[in-house]
C-alpha cells in the first residue's frame, strides 16, 4: 500500500506545466542539425533573432520553412552588414541576410543596441531555440557553445514578445 500512495503523490505533485528540454553542445554534437530538423517540422512560423547569422544550412532551412508556407521573419544585429563607407566589402551576414531577402523573408536590423546579442527561434509559438550557440559555422565546428531547445507555450509567448519589442525598433532591411 505504502509503493503505490508513494506513487500517487509523486503523480500528484507532477506539475502540469512541465515542459520539455533538449540540449545540444558543441564541439562533438551536431548543434546546427538539431535546429535545422526543428526549422523542418516548423507548420507556421519561425521568429529569429541573430547576432552571428551565417550558417548556410541554417539560412536554406529557414528558405525551405518560407517556401512550405511558414511565416519566416528576422531581426539580425547590425554586426552582419557591411558599412556604407566600405566599398566592397563581402560580409558572410549580409550574404545570408540578402538570400532570406530573395526568398521574400522579412528581415530587420537592430540598431538600437550596442550589440543585438540574442541568438533565438521561436517556432510556431511553442518551441524555443536558444543558448550561446551563434547560427554560424564557427559556432558548430570551432567554438564551445551550449544550445537549448524549450518546448513550452508560456516560455514562447515570453520570446515572441521579446522578439516584437525589438521588431518595433528595428529597420527595415530591403537587399542589397
Amino acid at each position: 500500500m505504502r509503493p503505490f500512495l508513494l506513487s500517487l503523490f509523486l503523480l500528484a505533485s507532477t506539475p502540469a506545466w512541465s515542459s520539455d528540454i533538449v540540449s545540444c553542445f558543441t564541439p562533438g554534437e551536431d548543434c546546427t542539425g538539431v535546429i535545422v530538423n526543428q526549422l523542418a517540422a516548423a507548420k507556421r512560423e519561425v521568429l529569429v533573432q541573430a547576432y552571428s547569422f551565417t550558417n548556410p544550412d541554417i539560412v536554406k532551412a529557414l528558405v525551405a520553412a518560407k517556401k512550405r508556407g511558414v511565416d519566416v521573419r528576422a531581426i539580425l544585429d547590425k554586426s552582419n552588414f557591411c558599412r556604407a563607407e566600405k566599398a566592397g566589402c563581402e560580409n558572410k551576414g549580409q550574404i545570408a541576410a540578402d538570400t532570406l531577402v530573395i526568398a521574400k523573408v522579412p528581415v530587420t536590423v537592430d540598431r538600437e543596441h550596442a550589440i543585438a546579442h540574442n541568438k533565438i527561434m521561436v517556432i510556431d509559438r511553442e518551441r524555443v531555440i536558444t543558448g550561446s550557440f551563434n547560427f554560424s559555422r564557427a559556432a558548430q565546428e570551432k567554438n564551445a557553445e551550449n544550445l537549448l531547445v524549450i518546448t513550452d507555450a508560456s516560455q514562447a509567448q515570453r520570446y515572441t514578445r521579446n522578439w516584437q519589442f525589438h521588431a518595433e525598433h528595428s529597420e527595415r532591411y530591403a537587399g542589397r
